[in-house]
């Protein structure tokens, strides 16, 4: 009984394990855009990026909260004056004591900043809005990425498509083959229309090598965007067409645009802080010579406290110039987004005539295609009978193969156009 138990779990636990493993062949040997895209992002060397602008930050906040702490100086000071200050009388029996003219001082203060509290706010906001800017840059450099995935995944889909049509084309002139075989063994055909064919055929197979070869270009190249392996036998599944496309635009430079006008919002809190008075509390202690009280000519230790106020009125010159150098980044940053918005339109513009010129096409070639594929089937008909040449068949053939040929191109030239005009709008 034992026995039976272990055997039958064993049994379930590889069913289990085979399943499980024939999934994961199944989904590592397939891949959409989606998924290229995301994996292209991970692995781009700029994605370390946010980790260090994150670090950056850390520190910079952190050094900006240091405002908020006590300031402590030390100082120290050693003169020789001209002259000091005495006492211009004499008193009888009284020595009133002159002050020496090497003086000494050697002191601490701790001061506590109080309206720098505001500075601080605003340095903390400003750190945090240029972090905000320099991260929107990576969004936007890892955005261009897309345009260079659907370049290598669309180039790998057409050559997937062309060389499904070339196996079709190698169908169709083994086809022609056995009919003309036929036509040979009735004594209809010559010998030598055979080889014709079979020349064809060859000529199909150098086809093969070469689109085989383009491919492994183009996956190699996709391959190294996603750090994973694209096979020959790795499946590309296929974008659906677009129903419709949206024009409003919603890149990530406009939101860049947008975080780097905030941060002239908070430059402009710094600038008037800077006219400001400072108040703080402070203590200071010494040791020295003379002290606080000038008669005494020996080293003392002294100390003093209380408020005090600090004012730059020379931040008032430099204000208004200023405001209106951060009135002049702001409009250059303006006239920026208005030209990203007139050169984004535009390309739009010129994708959506493509797109229209791709359908308009696509019409036209599926009409051509069922038109070349009757008179081919007319001709492998023939060819049994003798009525038609192998050099007529070939002709067939090969006209219903480039029209063929031209329908897979523009299908895939459409959908390529489509998920350019996404890219471009942001959608």
């Amino acid at each position: 009984m034992i026995r039976i138990m272990f055997r039958w779990v064993f049994a379930v636990i590889s069913c289990w394990l085979i399943t499980n493993n024939y999934i994961y062949g199944q989904s590592s040997q397939s891949l959409n855009l989606d998924v290229c895209y995301q994996l292209a992002e991970n692995n781009y060397p700029l994605v370390k990026q946010y980790a260090l602008l994150d670090k950056t930050r850390e520190y910079s906040l952190t050094n900006a909260s240091k405002g908020y702490l006590p300031q402590i100086n030390v100082g120290g000071q050693a003169s020789y004056q001209s002259d000091v200050t005495q006492i211009p009388i004499s008193l009888p029996n009284i020595d009133i004591p002159s002050i020496s003219k090497d003086q000494y001082k050697l002191y601490g203060e701790v001061s506590q900043p109080l309206t720098d509290l505001f500075t601080v706010k605003h340095q903390k906001e400003l750190i945090h809005a240029n972090t905000a800017v320099e991260e929107q840059k990576v969004e936007v450099e890892l955005y261009k990425l897309k345009e260079r995935i659907i370049q290598f995944y669309f180039g790998i889909l057409l050559i997937d498509a062309q060389l499904t049509q070339v196996e079709t084309l190698k169908k169709d002139i083994r086809s022609g083959m056995n009919k003309n075989d036929v036509a040979i063994a009735n004594g209809i055909a010559l010998k030598s229309s055979s080889d014709i064919l079979r020349a064809e055929l060859l000529k199909a197979d150098q086809r093969t090598i070469e689109l085989k070869a383009m491919r492994k270009g183009y996956a190699d190249m996709l391959s190294l965007f996603i750090n994973r392996p694209v096979k020959e036998n790795t499946i590309l599944e296929k974008p659906y067409r677009a129903a419709s496309l949206m024009t409003k635009i919603n890149r990530p430079e406009l939101k860049l645009f947008e975080i780097q006008r905030r941060t002239f919002d908070v430059q402009s809190k710094l600038i008037d802080t800077k006219t400001l008075p400072r108040f703080s509390f402070f203590f200071q202690g010494g040791y020295g010579r003379p002290g606080l009280n000038m008669l005494n000519n020996n080293f003392d230790l002294y100390y003093i406290g209380g408020i005090r106020l600090t004012w730059n009125i020379s931040s008032f010159y430099t204000q208004k110039q200023e405001k209106q150098l951060l009135n002049l980044s702001q409009n250059t940053l303006e006239v920026q987004k208005e030209m990203f918005l007139f050169n984004t339109n535009l390309t739009l513009k010129q994708q959506d005539s493509e797109i229209l010129k791709l359908e308009e096409l696509i019409q036209t070639d599926q009409d051509i295609v069922r038109l070349r594929e009757s008179v081919k089937l007319s001709a492998q008909n023939q060819l049994v009978y003798g009525t038609t040449t192998t050099n007529d068949y070939l002709t067939y053939i090969n006209a219903e193969d480039q029209a063929k040929q031209n329908l897979i191109i523009h299908e895939i030239q459409l959908l390529m156009a489509q998920y350019n005009f996404k890219t471009t709008s942001g959608n």
